[in-house]
This record gives C-alpha cells, structure tokens and sequence, in this order.
C-alpha cells in the first residue's frame, strides 16, 4: 500500500490538555491511514480521543506532537492563512449541527464554498450531486422551510460540491431520526461508490458505521482495534469488549 493511495495519513499523533496534575492526554502517539475512496468509520468509549482525531487530521486543531498530510500536502506547520485555504478547497465538513446560513437558499448554502473562494462551480458535478441528495425541488427555500434530514443533506452537498480530497463528517446523524439517518448515512455511501470520494465518520452508531468499509476504535487516546466489512451485530460485539460505556 503506497503513501499516494491514503487520502490523508497521520504519523505519531500526540494531544493533551492541562497540565500537571491534571495533565490529559486525548491522542497516544496515533499512525492513521485513511485511504481514498473508502467510508472509514471512528468509534470508541467516551473521552477516547475520535472527535480531537478528526479534528487534528482534517487541521481544525493542531497536534502537539506528529505529523498530518492531506494527499502530499503536509498540514502540521502550515499558517493560518494556508491552513484556511486547504481546508475550503480540499476538506469537506459535516458536523451533528447543520451550520447552515439561515438567511440563504438551500442552493446559496451549497454554493458557498465557491462564493468564499470566488470561483465558479462544476456544473455536471453540482447538478450530478443535487441529484444524488434528492434535492433538485428544495434549492429555493431556507433552511427553516427544510426537515432535519433535508438540511444535513444540504450540508452534505456543500461538503461534497468542492470535490474535495476527503469529507469528515462528526457525528452526522445526531440530530436526525432514524429514517433521516438511514437516507444521509445511504447518500454518503453513495459518494464513495459512485462520486470516488473519502469519507471519515466519527460515530457512536454501531448501525451507522455498519455503513463503512471499517471501523477504527480509539481507547484512551490510542487506536486499539479495527474492524473490515462491518455489520451493526459485528460493531456491537466489539463494542462490548471495551470497558465503560461508548458514546
């Protein structure tokens, strides 16, 4: 397996708060691969360290120790400003709140990434993606005229519109009931077997990462098992062996 198949990859992850004392470490020397074009799933018990993960991966947060490249482009040590233009041009993020504009369209909050960039978008791609999302007789109204599910869609089309090199998407499903989750967690699967892309997830769901192509679990700040061809039951049951609750 070549560096050039893993969409983003992270070497000797380290993250701690506090100090002293109360000195705790959220990520234990972490190496991740996240290949292109594979739905990978993160879970673990609560505190385990999955969402300060996809934060540092995907340049939300800074490590304080290891390495992070997204593609061939390494993301630790990069300023503020470069940092801002990589992650609006080749990372796509959907997180449980929607973080839609609520005074613009549905097709306006899609369309922003590119209204920020100043750029014009892929027309074949964005029609083929509103497609995708069932969403071609929605994109005139608000999010307030929008279901949960159908704003979590919207916010899954902006992520995606960009083509970027990877989606992260954190705990996407948690404010959706179970038939809204279904539909979201089948569109991202659909994005990685018929759009090619990347999608992380960081999910307490063992019925959503049944989505994946696996599932990585975190333990106290360190990855500790993995899981290829999930099923819900298969998740459960490693679940299971881990002490304290998973959320």
């Amino acid at each position: 397996m070549t560096e050039t198949t893993a969409a983003v990859r992270a070497s000797g992850l380290g993250k701690h708060y506090g100090s002293g004392d109360a000195r705790v470490t959220a990520l234990a020397g972490v190496d991740v691969r996240f290949m292109r074009q594979e739905f990978t799933a993160i879970m673990g018990p609560s505190g385990s360290g999955k969402s300060t993960l996809m934060h540092c991966v995907a340049g939300l947060d800074k490590a304080d120790e290891g390495s992070v490249w997204i593609g061939d482009t390494e993301v630790t040590g990069l300023s503020d400003n470069a940092l801002t233009d990589l992650r609006r041009d080749r990372v796509g993020f959907v997180f449980q709140a929607f973080n839609l504009l609520p005074t613009l369209t549905a097709l306006e909050n899609i369309l922003l990434p590119f209204d920020l960039a100043g750029r014009k978008p892929d027309k074949e791609v964005l029609d083929r993606i509103i497609t995708t999302v069932n969403l071609k007789d929605r994109l005139s109204h608000r999010p307030s005229q929008l279901s949960g599910g159908q704003q979590q869609r919207v916010a899954c089309a902006r992520a995606l519109v960009t083509q970027p090199d990877v989606v992260f998407a954190d705990e996407p499903t948690g404010a959706l009931d179970s038939t809204a989750s279904a539909e979201l967690l089948q569109f991202l699967r659909q994005s990685v077997d018929d759009l090619g892309q990347t999608v992380v997830m960081v999910t307490h769901e063992p019925s959503a990462a049944a989505f994946a192509d696996r599932v990585l679990f975190l333990k106290d700040g360190a990855l500790v098992d993995e899981i290829l061809a999930p099923t819900a039951d298969s998740v459960l049951e490693r679940m299971k062996s881990f002490e304290g609750s998973v959320a």
